[in-house]
């Protein structure tokens, strides 16, 4: 099909090319997709090698966050295109929904001018609940990039941590270590090694008491409300990738164990003219935690550093301080020595690194699936 792109609703100052476009899908396809879904890897893949699907994508949609390949992915799930679930596999499949999604392509462009890929994974509390529970309490919960705010709530959840490497007799498989909200309707399960902060003969070292969180505020360019509404909840669920019903399940039971609670105080705006305000919220008897996970890749080097200068110039100020846990790539904060870890290999190369107050503590999986201490722990 002959894809007419002459009034499409590019604004002019689109600087990306079909042949840019094409090589974002395939480095998609190939680096992040590949390993992980199945269908996201095919149909990334079948995308950049189409010529006049490019060719309507550079010349529809400004450069930049919006030519996201997720960002596409999710907005045809969530219209329900075709191969919603599974998505499309092989070629007849593929032009099926090549087809669908230009001939509703004006829908498909409104989704994704109107939303981001903002996708709230909820596990990844099972990385910072160990770190959050050793400090003074009680907290005050401060999340840049919060998105729905799910991970403002990791004392709502339970979580089963399982050793790796346990130095047991042979066989030794020492039975997981479980603990979190009594009632919590959902567990996340996360595989560990090396010895957790107060850790003893290399345990998970799930802390015996929940964090005690007083305050819970976040900011975001677009915060989310899926306990409350329900549109909001649907594109969550879109930007899970298909095939992850397990992901998907997680995102719903999180959704239910914080519907009952209070809402955070979210703000909606960008991350660092935002956060002094939101700051400034906080009750000054807690202890300030200023957070986030896999945000910062999202600005430019140079508004990374002026982030980073601005975390430490409010928690200096602070009377009684407080603490910025960053869960991200190492590249990302690049003053942040890369941490280093002898069982872990070439195909770990994407694991986050979770660093207290710019000191790398562990490595972790990128949705809270695995953590990895470092050596030495904290003292």
């Amino acid at each position: 099909m002959v894809v007419n792109v002459a009034n499409t609703g590019n604004a002019g100052n689109t600087v990306n090319t079909p042949r840019e476009v094409a090589d974002r899908y395939r480095e998609f396809s190939w680096q992040q997709a590949r390993g992980q879904s199945d269908a996201h890897e095919e149909l990334s893949a079948r995308i950049s090698q189409d010529d006049e699907f490019c060719e309507l994508l550079a010349g529809s949609l400004p450069a930049g966050t919006k030519q996201q390949p997720n960002l596409l992915l999710a907005a045809v799930r969530y219209l329900d295109g075709p191969h919603a679930e599974l998505g499309p596999s092989g070629e007849a499949a593929y032009g099926r929904w090549r087809e669908w999604t230009i001939r509703h392509w004006d829908e498909v462009r409104a989704v994704i001018m109107r939303r981001s890929t903002q996708t709230n994974e909820p596990a990844r509390c099972a990385a910072l609940l160990p770190l959050l529970a050793r400090l003074p309490q009680p907290l005050a919960l401060l999340e840049v990039g919060t998105s729905a705010g799910l991970c403002l709530h990791p004392d709502r959840y339970r979580y089963r941590y399982f050793q790796e490497g346990h130095q047991g007799g042979p066989g030794s498989h020492p039975a997981p270590v479980e603990g979190g909200a009594p009632d919590g309707p959902v567990t996340f399960t996360c595989r560990t090694t090396g010895v957790a902060p107060g850790g003893e003969d290399g345990s998970a070292a799930l802390p015996g008491e929940l964090p005690r969180i007083v305050w819970r505020g976040g900011i975001d360019l677009n915060p989310l409300d899926p306990a409350g509404e329900p549109d909001d909840l649907r594109w969550l669920r879109a930007l899970v990738w298909p095939g992850d019903e397990a992901r998907a399940a997680r995102l719903s039971a999180a959704v239910e164990a914080v519907r009952t609670s209070p809402r955070p105080t979210l703000v909606r705006g960008d991350l660092i003219d935002e956060l002094p305000a939101l700051a400034a919220q906080a009750p000054p008897e807690a202890t300030l935690v200023v957070f986030h996970s896999a945000v910062l890749t999202y600005l430019p080097p140079a508004r990374r550093e002026e982030f980073a200068r601005l975390v430490r110039s409010l928690l200096a100020e602070r009377d009684g301080g407080g603490h910025w846990i960053s869960q991200e790539h190492h590249s990302v904060l690049p003053w942040i020595t890369a941490p280093e870890h002898r069982s872990l290999g070439p195909a770990d190369s994407m694991l986050l690194t979770l660093a207290v107050d710019e000191r790398p503590v562990a490595l972790t999986g990128p949705h809270g699936q695995s953590l990895h201490w470092l050596r030495p722990p904290l003292p």
